[in-house]
């Protein structure tokens, strides 16, 4: 069931591309200071590890972990927000990059993708055994949050007590589509050439055989990205392939904890239509919808010099409800 969000944007930025793009803007001076841990994984590539503060297993502070989106990292705005207000709201918070996402290069061929959970899975059981105390929450980003979706779906006995997502690109195939048609595409372009850059960078390091730097150069859209690129190097046999078996959509219902979905009908980065259609969902599962908000965007607040950030005091206390808190 779809329940409207309270949301209400900045008169000031009523549109949905002021509403994607003015954050990134007007918080590019905020500052996040982390603690970088290296976590290796178990064939022999690597993920870097971003915490809030350093810790020990007998502070009682539950653990909140951040997923980015697409060629995001600990530095993109929504990130450093919701971590900053994740502390603030006494969790401590740490963000996984993807691989090859927090500004070096990964070891393998193979990065991330949509629906890649083997590695959100290896962090989840090695907190666990470094903090068996703690209780966890989850919070993911666009291509984070379908990476969370597919994760909870397909762990069910993980130990989040609830999670939030937001802007997740739950049908790949029709965002795909989506972001390859109208204004879209000039987000389409800018997460292509971060992917293309990368890409041939690996290629010429000889990590990457089946595609030359050329053949990179001339992709211009993101389902052939992903046909060419993410697919071989994911073992999907092709991008129809990949997005069918990645989508969070189709078992955002086998979710078993608390978990708050958060779209907004305005995203220029997915099909409205598309998204909603999986919101028959237990009761456990919101599926909150707003008119307005634009791709991780959700802006609120009168005054220009001093906005409202509605998407942390939102998630974080969706969040709070399920944890015990000495002090509200």
């Amino acid at each position: 069931m779809v329940r409207e969000s309270d949301f209400q944007p900045a008169w000031w930025l009523r549109n949905h591309h002021l509403q994607t793009m003015a954050a990134k803007f007007l918080r590019k001076r905020l500052v996040v200071e982390t603690f970088t841990e290296v976590l290796e994984l178990p064939d022999g590539d690597f993920v870097d590890i971003s915490w809030t503060e350093q810790i020990n297993n007998d502070d009682p502070r539950p653990l909140a972990v951040v997923l980015h989106g697409l060629e995001g990292s600990k530095d993109s705005h929504y990130a450093k927000g919701m971590l900053l207000a994740l502390k603030k709201a006494g969790f401590v918070a740490v963000l996984m990059h993807f691989r090859g996402c927090s500004g070096r290069p990964n070891r393998l061929a193979r990065a991330y993708h949509s629906g890649e959970t083997g590695d959100i899975h290896f962090f989840t059981e090695y907190l666990q055994s470094q903090f068996p105390n703690k209780p966890m929450a989850l919070v993911g980003f666009s291509l984070g949050g379908n990476v969370a979706v597919r994760y909870l779906a397909q762990y069910p006995n993980n130990p989040y007590r609830a999670a939030a997502v937001v802007c997740a690109p739950l049908d790949l195939a029709s965002c795909s589509r989506f972001i390859n048609s109208g204004s879209s595409k000039i987000y389409q372009s800018y997460l292509l050439n971060m992917l293309k850059a990368s890409t041939t960078i690996k290629i010429e390091q000889g990590l990457i055989d089946h595609l030359t730097p050329n053949q990179v150069a001339e992709i211009d859209h993101m389902w052939q990205f992903d046909d060419l690129v993410t697919a071989p190097l994911h073992d999907f046999n092709g991008a129809a392939d990949y997005y069918q078996k990645a989508s969070g959509g189709p078992v955002l219902s086998e979710i078993k904890q608390p978990c708050l979905v958060i779209h907004a009908q305005d995203d220029p980065f997915l099909s409205h239509s598309d998204i909603v259609k999986f919101a028959d969902v237990p009761e456990h599962v919101e599926f909150e919808v707003s008119k307005r908000g634009g791709h991780v965007g959700f802006i609120a607040g009168s005054n220009p010099f001093k906005p409202n950030y509605w998407l942390e005091p939102r998630v974080t206390g969706y969040l709070r409800q399920y944890f015990n808190f000495s002090q509200s």
